[in-house]
């Protein structure tokens, strides 16, 4: 019932009269068809009375049949009108079951992106595609089993109450309201012994589908350690899980329909014993039989369907639980009640003694202040897990820091509007990951509203239009999975190209060129150059020769500043910057002379050597 009531406002929109309309109508067309589902078991009634009273042995055969066949076109009748009346009734109220079940799945879908980046790194994708596909079709269940049986059912179940009553006596009301509570007191305790079932199966399944989803994604690195047989192993596994909680499911379902098929057995039985007391004292008629007969198989229909909304709600509830404990879920970072928008003058960027913990027992940053003056390009550089990526997150507010302030043109992101915000900052990130569409569609994501013309601009800039151009398709190739179906250096020049489109005033370049070669690192690094000139750019580095040109170079070693100054400052000083700089100076020298050695014995060979 609480579910019901929390699905109310999407089923009865205040914004939509037209649904008001359509639910008023069917809920008219549901008592009328249960007005005629009524009369239907009396016309048999009478066309058997007609029968009996004056027999088929008459010689005026037309006149003898004339009242049973008047009647039974009559019962046909009313079955049809029933049948009319009812369907109409379903065709109204999809509008409005449909309605409810796009509004809420996307609500949910749309807070799910609003959520926390820390929420999305903690929960699996396949979990939540599963909860949101099982919730979705849980809502259209609830809501139409409640309006188009549920409802129904009661009403069928008062008008049959009250035709025993009349009809016959109020013994017959008695015996029938005493088979419905027992049957509906077993349904319910039946069916909360069968829910811890189904819960523990959800959960199965659930876990089943992650692992499969996660394999898949997964593919490759499955395929280099040669751990097919472990994936199907480790699926397998959950898969006998699922398969033994199924088990239990079906062999309870068994023991629930064979409770309700003998309950009711036993109520119809009494009743036509009754029925036949009842004709041998000459208070009933032949007609009367088929009549209770009639009636309590009629009621049959509707109490099965109790039995069923009772274990299908119970079952959507369940699934749909889930969904509202994602809608109650508080995004981490909201924005405060009437924040404005960013207003970029500059885009000046400062920092200003910002500390940071993922967890409070392990600090990442430690008290970090620094300006990215407007226009300018400030480099942050340092080992891994310096805290350097971490910069760029709190940048882009998918994280708040525990203390200290960041600004931009003076203004606190903490008080303006995040989309304000990341529609002036642009983005290369280290993994770039792509939408499964075409390359076209994922560079356009830039600017959506971008031409042709623009998106090949962007292309050529990024230096991968003319790799798209021999490429199938062209611009309306697809990229795979994630984008699997291009290279390292494929993807995250698509990225740069979508950045490039979306033109923001503010650029972040998180290791855009991490995945490049050495000779398209230069060309992409003469492209961001181009990009970057007049914006303010905050560039996160770890191949130093890509910020040997920046305005400042920030050394972060343990989420503390250890140094900054220009390239031949840093060098100058012989510290920490300067002992990164002569690793990765050997590391290019040990490649070029094993390329060299190559070249000389006749042999190519790539050589990737990590700094």
């Amino acid at each position: 019932m609480r579910t019901v009531v929390n699905l109310w406002p999407y089923v009865w929109p205040k914004d939509r009269r037209d649904l008001h309309v359509r639910a008023v109508g069917a809920l008219a067309l549901l008592f009328i068809a249960k007005f005629v589902t009524i009369a239907v078991p009396f016309s048999f009634k009478w066309a058997t009375d007609a029968l009996t009273e004056k027999g088929v042995d008459n010689p005026e055969v037309m006149t003898v049949l004339a009242g049973p066949v008047a009647l039974t076109i009559l019962y046909g009748v009313l079955r049809a009108f029933m049948q009319l009346f009812t369907q109409g009734r379903d065709a109204l109220f999809a509008a409005v079951s449909m309605n409810a079940v796009r509004r809420l799945a996307d609500e949910v879908f749309v807070h799910l992106h609003r959520l926390s980046l820390r929420f999305h790194l903690e929960r699996k994708t396949g979990g939540l595609t599963r909860v949101l596909e099982r919730g979705r079709t849980a809502i259209e269940q609830i809501v139409r089993l409640s309006m188009l049986t549920g409802i129904p059912t009661l009403v069928e179940f008062v008008l049959i109450l009250g035709v025993m009553f009349y009809q016959f006596d109020w013994r017959y009301s008695l015996v029938v309201t005493v088979m419905i509570v027992c049957y509906l007191w077993f349904t319910t305790t039946a069916t909360n012994w069968r829910m811890s079932i189904r819960r523990s199966m959800n959960e199965s399944d659930t876990d089943a589908n992650t692992k499969a989803i996660d394999s898949l994604l997964n593919y490759e690195t499955v395929k280099y350690f040669g751990a097919e047989k472990r994936e199907a192993e480790r699926y397998d596994k959950a898969m006998a899980r699922y398969e033994r909680l199924s088990i239990g499911s079906y062999v309870s379902l068994a023991v629930l329909n064979s409770g309700q098929g003998v309950i009711f057995t036993i109520g119809l039985t009494l009743v036509m014993l009754m029925c036949i007391s009842g004709i041998h004292n000459g208070t009933n008629t032949i007609g009367d039989f088929v009549l209770v007969n009639a009636m309590m198989i009629q009621l049959y229909q509707p109490l099965n369907f109790m039995g069923m909304l009772y274990r299908e709600v119970k079952q959507a509830v369940i699934d749909i639980e889930t969904m509202f404990q994602l809608l109650n879920e508080h995004p981490e970072i909201e924005d405060k009640p009437g924040a404005p928008p960013l207003r970029v003058d500059a885009g000046t960027v400062r920092f200003e003694d910002v500390h940071f913990a993922y967890d409070p027992v392990r600090p990442i940053l430690k008290g970090v202040s620094f300006e990215v003056p407007a226009g300018r390009t400030i480099a942050i550089v340092g080992p891994s897990g310096a805290g350097k990526s971490t910069i760029s997150r709190l940048l882009f507010r998918f994280y708040e820091p525990q203390k200290g302030r960041i600004s931009i043109d003076g203004q606190d992101i903490a008080s303006i509007q995040q989309r304000s915000l990341r529609e002036v900052i642009g983005m290369v990130p280290q993994d770039t990951v792509l939408f499964n569409d075409t390359i076209a569609y994922n560079i356009r994501y830039g600017r959506w509203e971008a031409s042709d013309a623009e998106v090949e601009e962007a292309a050529a800039l990024a230096q991968i239009d003319n790799f798209i151009r021999l490429v199938p398709g062209g611009y309306d190739a697809q990229v795979g999975e994630r984008g699997l179906k291009l290279s390292g250096g494929e993807k995250q020049r698509v990225a740069i190209a979508r950045t490039i489109l979306k033109g923001p005033p503010i650029l972040v370049l998180d290791e855009a060129t991490s995945a490049l070669d050495s000779f398209t690192e230069r060309e992409i690094q003469i492209a961001l150059d181009r990009v970057s000139r007049g914006r303010t750019t905050l560039v996160i580095a770890h191949r130093l020769s890509t910020v040997v040109n920046a305005d400042e170079i920030i050394v972060l070693d343990q989420g503390v500043i250890v140094e900054r100054g220009r390239h031949e400052d840093l060098l100058a000083r012989g510290g920490v910057y300067a002992a990164m700089w002569n690793r990765q100076r050997e590391v290019d020298a040990a490649q070029e002379a094993i390329r060299r050695a190559a070249e000389e014995e006749g042999v190519s060979v790539k050589v990737n050597i990590g700094a």
